[in-house]
């Protein structure tokens, strides 16, 4: 994908498309996210989840709910601070401990020199890093075939657990699915 066509789909600067457009597609290319359905639908949640491509860290308050991320035991956080260490990192905000273990491994089967993340959260925000994470956790939740079957409100689900920003969703969806049609 050109700096041009992701700047169209996602309507961002060019500056900020250049940055991010070889990572993005290697890891669109690596995660056979490589139809119109499947970008378009890729696009719109991961510019949803990071602001247009702004954000690679979670912004942190602590909000009531990121201070519930301490002493999680489902997102892995044992130790004390790492609700905050391990907030979402990365395109699709990965969260938790437990959560930047399982994508350093998912990623190490196909990238031996994937950062330890556990060691080093921010690694995760570094763009190639941040885009492949997020390539990653779209196949690892299957996210293509609800993709080629228009079921985006599903994947909203799988991404954020409910419908949270649904319709900021819906409308980098029509921005990405227009620019790249």
């Amino acid at each position: 994908m050109t700096p041009e066509a992701l700047a169209a789909a996602m309507r961002i600067k060019i500056g900020r498309a250049a940055l991010w457009a070889t990572h993005l597609t290697e890891a669109m290319d690596a995660y056979e996210i490589n139809t119109t359905a499947r970008q378009a639908a890729f696009l719109a949640q991961i510019g949803h989840e990071s602001g247009g491509l702004a954000w690679t860290t979670e912004i942190w308050g602590p909000t009531p709910a990121q201070a519930r991320y301490e002493g999680r035991l489902d997102l892995g956080n044992t130790e004390p601070g790492d609700g905050s260490k391990y907030r979402g990192h990365g395109l699709i905000q990965t969260t938790g401990r437990a959560n930047h273990v399982r994508v350093r491994n998912r990623l190490h089967d196909r990238y031996p020199a994937v950062p330890d993340f556990e060691a080093d959260p921010e690694a995760l925000t570094q763009p190639r890093w941040a885009a492949l994470s997020a390539a990653d956790y779209w196949d690892d939740r299957g996210l293509n075939a609800l993709a080629d079957t228009d079921q985006f409100q599903l994947i909203t689900r799988k991404i954020n657990g409910g419908l949270n920003g649904h319709a900021d969703r819906l409308v980098r969806l029509e921005w990405a699915t227009e620019a790249l049609a």
